[in-house]
């Protein structure tokens, strides 16, 4: 039998190429989504390398505040400025308003549950009264009748972290001060009830589990320790009235004082 290319009908395609029509359609949304899905990818991989670059920064920074020591609570406070030093050591001293404390709940601590205790701290010569995290309490302690060895009275010196107030997440609801029902630790409206200044203080204690437990059976509040646990920033803006942070971390009044404010850090 002769091979294929000897026959006389035979044509080759190298002879005859095929003739491409065009058919008038367009490409379906599949090739259009095929298309995206490496544009994405790379958009997305771009944005963790960022966000991971950003939150590395962040923690380095607020880990260098905490292993500077605890400064002096300035007798005002600019809100404003409160960023530029979340998460660092301060100390203060005035009286404990008991009678103006709230609760937030629930809250669980070690698999209980029980309340955060927020206690205006009504500061001397003058000062501001500021709202004062003091740590957690178990449910059974919420009676201030249950736990009168967790109420200190007369001048006290509270040591802990200043902190930049928090954003409210869709999920949380909404709190109900008139009902003495506190979810969420808004921290304006929370000053606006006691008179008091929006400065956040979240009170401190050495980890130990001993003294965790004494404290839990006496009612007395735990407070968190000393670092970094974001769930969540120094230049401080530009104003006379604004005080700076030194070489040696320690907050100074502005030399300008053309302008006299009843709140300035």
């Amino acid at each position: 039998m002769p091979p294929p290319a000897d026959e006389a009908n035979f044509s080759s395609i190298v002879d005859n190429p095929p003739d491409l029509v065009r058919t008038g359609k367009r490409h379906g949304p599949g090739i259009i989504i095929l298309a995206l899905i490496p544009i994405t990818a790379f958009a997305l991989g771009t944005w963790q390398v960022l966000r991971l670059g950003w939150k590395t920064e962040l923690i380095a920074k607020f880990e260098d505040r905490l292993i500077k020591p605890p400064l002096p609570l300035p007798p005002r406070i600019d809100p404003e400025a409160i960023k530029d030093f979340d998460y660092r050591k301060i100390y203060t001293t005035g009286r404990l308003c008991h009678e103006q404390e709230m609760l937030i709940g629930p809250r669980i601590h070690d698999g209980n549950d029980g309340f955060l205790i927020i206690t205006p701290l009504e500061r001397q010569d003058g000062g501001s009264t500021v709202l004062v995290n003091r740590g957690w309490i178990p449910r059974n302690k919420k009676a201030q009748a249950d736990r009168r060895e967790g109420l200190p009275s007369g001048q006290v010196t509270v040591e802990g972290l200043l902190r930049e107030p928090w954003k409210k997440n869709l999920f949380t609801p909404d709190n109900r001060p008139e009902l003495g029902e506190f979810y969420f630790p808004d921290v304006q409206q929370m000053a606006e009830l006691t008179g008091s200044d929006a400065v956040w203080i979240e009170e401190t204690m050495d980890p130990d589990l001993l003294k965790a437990y004494d404290r839990e059976a006496k009612g007395i509040p735990i407070g968190r320790p000393a670092e970094f646990s974001r769930r969540g920033e120094i230049p401080l803006r530009q104003d006379t009235r604004v005080r700076a942070l030194d070489e040696t971390g320690d907050l100074r009044r502005s030399s300008q004082t053309s302008a006299p404010s009843s709140k300035v850090m």
